[in-house]
């Protein structure tokens, strides 16, 4: 279980370092394309959440969405982001929850 979890994590965190790069490629702009999406929203939130997270989103304002990966809700966020986009908002929290899994055991999760 703890292998499939360390395989996952790091394909997960595969995929959001592609996202930080400007797509100027038609590779990247393919990735771009498939997860700047609600599509991708879903596809990266079921990700961080099989790694033990879950997820809190919310439309604050005009072009501002907030959102907090959380291992457990009376404990501080794990990961948090805030972009003019929900899917921009999520891939950053993504980032900063999945790069808190190195090194460290994610409870509840077996990782």
């Amino acid at each position: 279980m703890a292998a499939e979890l360390h395989a996952r994590a790091r394909c997960l965190r595969a995929a959001l370092g592609f996202l930080r790069i400007p797509p100027t490629e038609p590779e990247l702009q393919l990735v771009h394309r498939w997860l700047d999406t609600w599509t991708g929203l879903g596809l990266v939130t079921v990700g961080v959440e099989r790694l033990g997270y879950r997820l809190s989103l919310g439309h604050i304002a005009q072009d501002e969405w907030r959102v907090m990966f959380m291992g457990d809700p009376m404990i501080s966020a794990r990961g948090f982001g805030v972009a003019p986009t929900p899917w921009r908002a999520v891939q950053r929290a993504a980032s900063a929850a999945s790069r808190l899994l190195r090194g460290r055991r994610c409870a509840g999760s077996g990782y």
